[in-house]
């Protein structure tokens, strides 16, 4: 325990912020009907003008800084390079998603997880390339906050994060659980490569989301209002799939790589 707290700081104010953000997502719910769900999406954003103050700065550097950054890795990058950051940067994760999947109870899921991350890890050269695959083991994400949504914790009001973008309150917490709760940061030397996939996958991400979110800026007459929405469905059907123990549908999960 001395070793994971050494290795991990985690302070009693940490602490506290966790325990009341969860006790607030406790307390809220999400309504199924279609007509009510339109009511609360609208409503469910006690504090609007702070959020709309940082999704203004969290747009200001996506243009200026990742944008950019992800035109050029798109057009300079050829895309076995891509793919294979891609890989590794998901074969990363698998160990997080390993850990959800048996939170949630879905042991076929944590199964199909611990042979993905093996053969990658082995046959695919450290999880460069996806061999697991092409032999009918297919990813699946899973993170705290769907496990939380999973164990019946409502979202609570909607939050967006510095840099991290549109979120609430329940996901926010699992976003700060994944962070004391991933196996691979308790390895040591690990971090450093696994911070270096991590900002490999977010620009493969946000490349490969470059024609979405256009469109959606484009077309929307309040693009934070469009984002905030796109993204409390995106996580709604996430957290259904935890729930049943399935698989992505249409492969639509790039909101969840990259919120913009």
């Amino acid at each position: 325990m001395k070793a994971i707290l050494s290795h991990r700081t985690f302070s009693p104010g940490r602490a506290v912020a966790l325990a009341w953000l969860l006790a607030v997502a406790a307390c809220a719910g999400t309504p199924v009907d279609p007509a009510a769900r339109v009511g609360h999406d609208g409503g469910n954003d006690p504090a609007e003008p702070m959020n709309r103050f940082i999704f203004q700065g969290n747009q200001w550097i996506d243009r200026n800084a990742l944008q950019p950054v992800a035109r050029t890795y798109q057009n300079s990058v050829p895309d076995a390079a891509r793919n294979g950051l891609r890989n590794v940067s998901q074969n990363l994760q698998a160990p997080a998603v390993l850990v959800n999947d048996m939170l949630q109870g879905n042991m076929g899921r944590a199964w199909i997880t611990t042979q993905r991350f093996s053969v990658n890890s082995t046959v695919g050269a450290a999880g460069l390339f996806d061999v697991a695959s092409d032999w009918d083991l297919p990813m699946h994400r899973a993170d705290f906050g769907q496990t939380l949504g999973v164990w019946g914790v409502g979202s609570g009001p909607d939050v967006q994060l510095p840099l991290l973008g549109s979120s609430n309150v329940r996901d926010s917490v699992g976003t700060a659980m994944g962070f004391f709760g991933d196996p691979v940061g308790y390895v040591p030397g690990a971090q450093v490569v696994q911070l270096s996939a991590a900002a490999a996958g977010m620009v493969d991400g946000r490349a490969r989301m470059l024609p979405v979110t256009e469109d959606l800026e484009r077309n929307s007459v309040d693009y934070y209002a469009t984002l905030r929405s796109v993204y409390a469905q995106r996580r709604e059907a996430f957290i259904e799939e935890g729930r049943t123990g399935g698989q992505p549908t249409n492969g639509k999960t790039e909101f969840l790589e990259f919120p913009p």
